[in-house]
């Protein structure tokens, strides 16, 4: 039986490039609904990057969030995918939104 981690990068490696999930929709995707923190620090200790795209998770307002590497990293990966970054932000997010 796979880990919670495990559960979790397989999740986010289905993102595809272009989208973003939040950590709201991961948690729901393995079937832990309240597990939002949870799913943050799993991806915090991801050691598949960039196989399992972490920078493709962002908070339920649109906000980046935290990354290993730091949140500019982050955006920098981000809009190298074309999506729109305004002030931290994925906007419009319902525009970029993996719903799984």
């Amino acid at each position: 039986m796979a880990s919670f981690s495990e559960l979790v990068w397989q999740a986010t490696r289905r993102i595809p490039k272009g989208k973003v999930a939040t950590y709201s929709v991961i948690a729901k995707l393995i079937k832990r609904p309240k597990a939002v923190r949870a799913v943050g620090n799993a991806l915090n200790k991801n050691p598949y990057a960039p196989a399992v795209p972490c920078h493709r998770v962002v908070r339920s307002d649109g906000s980046v969030g935290g990354f290993a590497s730091g949140s500019g990293n982050k955006i920098k990966l981000l809009r190298s995918e074309k999506i729109n970054i305004i002030n931290n932000k994925v906007k419009p997010l319902k525009d970029y939104l993996f719903k799984g």
